[in-house]
């Protein structure tokens, strides 16, 4: 991002049939920004909604063109409407929040406090959370999970209220419902500095809930894929070659045995399910191992690429080495 950003924060709404909120909502953004003498800009990003919400929108901006709005011609996700927002996202520091006023918008200056003390990220922890115990106690287990999975001490993953130095945001890529696990791939781009702030957190006001049970399901599917995908997406061979190996190696000491047995103490095998066993476990070994070694092979032109590595800082050379005197007479 180049120096003539004037732009504090810019904050990321997505809008899903939120017509009723948004007017108190943008109030609450404009009292917190300005009290705190934040320079901001919002992208209310329209996912399709069924009610008036993109009008509310064109409305809001005509009475403050600081909130601009996009509208999509359908439901594409959570995940997509944050990918919309985060490109045109060009404050230093990047906030996400959801629009049922569940997030209070006064807590933006507190999470950009924590981000000028050295962080990359700072995620909401809803400490206290109002909402039913059928949404609270399989989040909490699926939080649980995720820390597990992840490595990284956050509470509360899914919380819609974070923030961001502008460089993370655009070094993600969101897709499917990957919004959930964007401080796992902050981490795996080398934005490691991450920590959580606990917030506020209030009973939807207006509307019902847009989530059902089904986005557990649907999120610890995602989290295995990007678990791998961070772990050996740039080494595949350590995962298939290592199941591969452990498989081949357990087929082979099958079958030895079984030979042995035919061999020296003439027992027969053919109709012993070992033997299935110790066939199909070579097989599947030289099976996993082709396949990554096929996979290192399609990835090993990606990796030389130099625009798919992350720099984090640099020195330039000095544009002249001066001379070097020699001390001997």
């Amino acid at each position: 991002m180049s120096g003539t950003t004037v732009v504090d924060v810019t904050i990321v709404i997505p809008v899903l049939d939120e017509e009723q909120s948004l007017p108190e909502l943008v109030d609450r953004i404009r009292a917190a920004c300005d009290g705190a003498s934040l320079r901001f800009n919002a992208w209310l990003i329209d996912d399709g909604s069924r009610d008036n919400s993109w009008n509310a929108i064109c409305k809001l901006h005509a009475e403050d063109s600081r909130f601009a709005g996009v509208k999509l011609r359908r439901n594409y996700g959570k995940s997509a409407a944050l990918a919309i927002g985060f490109d045109r996202a060009d404050g230093k520091y990047v906030v996400t929040m959801d629009a049922d006023l569940q997030d209070d918008p006064a807590e933006i200056p507190g999470l950009i406090e924590v981000l000028e003390t050295g962080y990359d990220l700072v995620s909401g922890w809803k400490e206290s959370r109002k909402d039913p115990l059928s949404k609270c106690i399989p989040s909490r287990f699926f939080n649980f999970v995720t820390r597990q999975i992840a490595g990284i001490p956050l509470h509360d993953f899914n919380c819609g209220l974070k923030a961001y130095r502008n460089e993370v945001v655009k070094s993600v890529r969101l897709h499917g419902e990957l919004h959930r696990y964007i401080p796992l791939l902050a981490a795996w781009q080398g934005y490691t500095r991450i920590t959580e702030k606990a917030v506020k957190h209030y009973p939807r006001k207006y509307g019902t809930t847009k989530f059902g049970l089904e986005r557990f399901l649907k999120g610890f599917l995602d989290l295995l894929s990007v678990s791998f995908m961070t772990r050996y997406a740039s080494r595949p061979m350590y995962f298939f070659g290592s199941l591969g190996t452990l498989a081949f190696f357990g087929g082979f000491v099958i079958s030895t045995w079984i030979s042995i047995e035919k061999v020296f103490y003439n027992h027969p095998i053919g109709d012993r399910p070992l033997l299935l066993l110790g066939v199909m476990l070579i097989l599947v070994g030289v099976q996993m191992f082709s396949v990554g070694l096929i996979g290192q092979m399609i990835i090993i032109p990606r990796m030389e690429r130099l625009d798919t590595i992350q720099i984090a800082d640099e020195v330039q050379p000095a544009a002249r080495i001066p001379e070097h005197r020699s001390e001997r007479a």
